[in-house]
């Protein structure tokens, strides 16, 4: 029962952290009526949740799986009613500068959940399971709509203050249905670190994830105050409308873990930052509200299944290092969402317009876009690499499911299937129904246990004649030590056993 409760549990607790996380952004066109900042201080305190929300996801990951989900939450939202009842009262731009440094604990829970969860699941579920939960992205929108409606009713303290009451109730919640078995990981940080910092893909994974949801978190904080001072709509308004992103950005990510589950995420990716290019240039051209409103919307559907996509392929690669790595990579989004607010704000000091700052995201979307199809391509290169076209030895690599990859020359030749005959097809097409079932199971149980197996194997031709082959199949793993292929490597040995028998 607590396993199964665990993700809806565990999204619900993302959703309240998150509700906390923008409090200060949402109602800062209310707070500003009290306490006389500057644009440029007011850049300053919405984007200051975002440096604690960011840097605590690397040890909250690590501290995860040596603790379990059900304490770090408790302790989390424990420790969030001090800056919320803090933010509250304040009176100066200091108060809300420290404050809503601390307010940055309810954005760093993120790695929480995408840490914990995986656990309760199998691998090909994980794209769908972290997108589920990354939905609690919602509690941004939230409290982007109702927080100014409850606060121009009763004032923005008062509002603040009944998130106290939230956060007590989600610390009740998870102290009697948290799980208290959650499987440990025990693994000292250090030897995580080195695990993982030398590996060019969490980088470059980290800088995906810098762009699609640090581009939410900015587009979250930038909006609200935005549309009122450059289109003039009303606070309410505003909320709405900024809500609307949010809500599309995050009901769409459990869409992009799906389509990672069931297809490349280098592909995927490929439309994603395709589609931050295009819609940053427009946005750069500074359009009216309606062309803006399109660029916006482009943004949040690619930001969203990117991140999907992204948490997707984080844990499928660094599945014994996914705390540490999880982390890493929710800290460099988080960081993306804290310098957009502060350079546009001086770009439009500096210039009038907002559109050098749009113009560079679709500059750096679109060398994401390159690097993408490099990965793609490379990874499609390293397969090529491993069949080795000059050998005299039959070769073959198969996926999970058993189906034909690739194969070689000498393969064609030895069996006298071609290549287009044989990629997509089953290797049972070789079969000579000499072996008994329990053969077959015998050599999958050694692949499974040792990763190889080697031995005579009778095989049957295109053209029906019955050989003798040595057969030796190597299972081929991943960064993370998970099985993703399979290689094949056998010869003609009839001529040398014509004694031999089954």
């Amino acid at each position: 029962m607590f396993k199964k409760a665990q993700l809806p549990i565990q999204t619900m607790n993302l959703v309240v952290g998150f509700m906390v996380w923008v409090i200060l952004s949402s109602l800062l066109s209310f707070i500003i009526e009290d306490i006389q900042i500057t644009a440029q201080q007011a850049a300053w305190v919405t984007a200051v949740p975002v440096i604690l929300g960011s840097l605590l996801r690397v040890p909250m990951g690590f501290l995860t799986n040596l603790f379990g989900a059900r304490k770090l939450f408790m302790i989390s939202f424990l420790l969030l009613l001090f800056p919320v009842y803090y933010v509250s009262i304040a009176s100066t731009f200091m108060d809300l500068i420290i404050g809503g440094l601390f307010l940055g604990i309810g954005g760093a829970i993120f790695s929480v959940g995408v840490t914990s969860l995986p656990k309760y699941y199998a691998r090909d579920r994980h794209g769908f399971v972290n997108g589920i939960y990354g939905a609690g992205n919602i509690g941004t929108a939230i409290t982007a709509f109702a927080a100014p409606v409850i606060a121009g009713a009763i004032g923005w303290s008062l509002t603040i203050q009944l998130y106290m009451v939230l956060l007590g109730l989600f610390v009740v919640v998870n102290f009697f249905l948290g799980d208290k078995h959650e499987t440990k990981v025990t693994t000292p940080l250090m030897e995580q670190i080195k695990g993982v910092y030398r590996n060019e893909k969490l980088w470059l994974f980290s800088m995906f994830y810098f762009i699609t949801f640090g581009s939410f978190v900015a587009f979250t904080v930038y909006l609200p105050n935005f549309l009122v001072n450059n289109f003039e709509l009303n606070q309410v308004d505003a909320g709405l409308r900024t809500a609307g992103f949010i809500a599309l950005t995050t009901f769409i990510r459990p869409f992009g873990g799906w389509l990672a589950d069931r297809f490349h995420s280098l592909i995927i990716l490929m439309y994603v930052f395709a589609g931050f290019t295009v819609a940053a240039m427009l946005l750069s051209f500074a359009p009216s509200i309606g062309l803006y409103t399109i660029g916006c919307l482009t943004i949040a559907v690619a930001g969203g299944i990117g991140n999907g996509v992204i948490f997707k392929l984080v844990p499928m690669y660094f599945h014994k290092q996914a705390g540490i790595a999880n982390g890493i990579v929710a800290a460099m989004g988080g960081l993306g969402g804290f310098f957009p607010p502060l350079i546009l704000t001086s770009l439009y000091n500096l210039t009038g317009h907002y559109a050098i700052g749009f113009m560079a995201l679709s500059q750096i979307a679109l060398a994401s876009l390159v690097i993408v199809i490099w990965m793609y391509y490379h990874d499609k290169l390293a397969l090529s690499d491993q069949v080795l076209k000059n050998t005299p030895l039959g070769m073959m690599v198969t996926d999970q499911q058993g189906k034909i990859i690739t194969v070689n020359p000498a393969f064609s030749k030895l069996t006298g299937y071609d290549k287009k005959e044989s990629v997509g097809n089953n290797p049972n097409m070789l079969s000579s129904n000499k072996h008994s079932d329990e053969f077959y199971t015998h050599m999958w149980k050694r692949l499974a246990t040792d990763g190889f197996w080697q031995g005579e194997i009778w095989n049957k031709r295109k053209n029906g004649e019955h050989y003798l082959g040595w057969l030796t199949i190597n299972a081929i793993k991943d960064d993370a030590g998970e099985t993703i292929q399979y290689a094949g490597v056998f010869s003609d040995i009839t001529q040398n056993n014509k004694s031999s028998s089954v």
